[in-house]
């Protein structure tokens, strides 16, 4: 979810270059509902791992003038080129580039920029003139369930590209310092296939006024709901990557390297409403910016 959240602001900047633009994308089924929600989206095709001549079907079947391939792999790579599509732009890298004809270096690992920001510039590419600005938040809803309306949200699993990550003792007492102040509601957010960790987080706080959703509904209906925080509290995950699309405020851990960084992973919303904290190895380090977490989360 997270790398196809860092596709949308190129999506939206090919749209807004021209109307007359049809954006056709290619996703994985968990981006299917999220894809149909953005309204300069177009067309969803979903990879299912079907057979690549079904896949090379399906391109053919939008008449494709162009493809721009943000996240490569050899398996569509290929299906892009049996279907014949003229411009197939793709990044320098890995034995894929060879089905493209529009092979652009990049060079990513040396992370001088975010994965986003990487994949505007390939837009260039298309076209020279392109503005690469977007709108912030790229994901608006005009009917939002306000249940949950200014809570100070925490998302506690781990999961994706993320590197780094508070214990569970150390959220929980994260989450005691926001309830010990009676300020704000506290909602702790779980995907689907973390009902084990939803239990173990109740078991932790048993009596205490929190309220535990499990997202079930579907991705939308998370960031519907996310939209109406006040922050939202997690490791660098697709979560947080969902918050940030929508306009939430977000307070967010890295892993202390390039690859796991906020320089290279920084979501697609406005920056000022994004808090980063890379997570350090030594116990010393970490333990002085749990404390900065702690303060600053008794006076929110």
């Amino acid at each position: 979810m997270g790398d196809f959240i860092t596709a949308l602001p190129a999506l939206y900047v090919l749209k807004n270059y021209s109307q007359l633009n049809k954006i056709v994308v290619c996703v994985a089924p968990i981006n299917k509902e999220l894809a149909n929600s953005c309204e300069f989206i177009d067309e969803v095709i979903v990879d299912n791992d079907q057979p690549i001549l079904e896949l090379v079907k399906e391109f053919k079947s939008f008449h494709i003038d162009a493809s721009i391939a943000l996240f490569s792999n050899t398996r569509v790579a290929l299906a892009l080129f049996l279907a014949n599509i003229k411009v197939r732009i793709a990044p320098a890298t890995k034995i894929a580039q060879i089905f493209y004809n529009h092979r652009v270096k990049q060079r990513r690992s040396e992370v001088k920029m975010a994965e986003f920001e990487y994949n505007l510039e390939l837009l260039k590419e298309l076209f020279n003139d392109v503005d690469l600005s977007y709108k912030q938040p790229l994901l608006e809803f005009k009917k939002v369930d306000e249940t949950y309306k200014d809570a100070v949200a925490f998302h506690v699993g781990f999961g994706g590209s993320s590197d780094a990550n508070w214990t569970l003792d150390e959220y929980e007492v994260l989450i005691r310092i926001v309830l010990k102040s009676k300020k704000h509601k506290v909602i702790l957010t779980f995907g689907p296939d973390e009902k084990t960790l939803l239990q173990e987080m109740q078991n932790r706080l048993v009596g205490e006024d929190v309220i535990f959703y499990l997202s079930l509904k579907g991705i939308v209906d998370f960031a519907k709901i996310i939209s109406t925080f006040k922050v939202f509290i997690s490791t660098s995950t697709g979560t947080y990557h969902l918050a940030s699309l929508v306009g939430t405020p977000t307070i967010t851990f890295f892993g202390d390297s390039d690859f796991a960084s906020a320089k290279r992973w920084k979501s697609v919303g406005d920056i000022k409403l994004q808090q980063h904290y890379m997570l350090p190895l030594d116990e010393n380090k970490r333990a002085t910016i749990f404390k900065e977490i702690q303060k600053k989360l008794s006076i929110l």
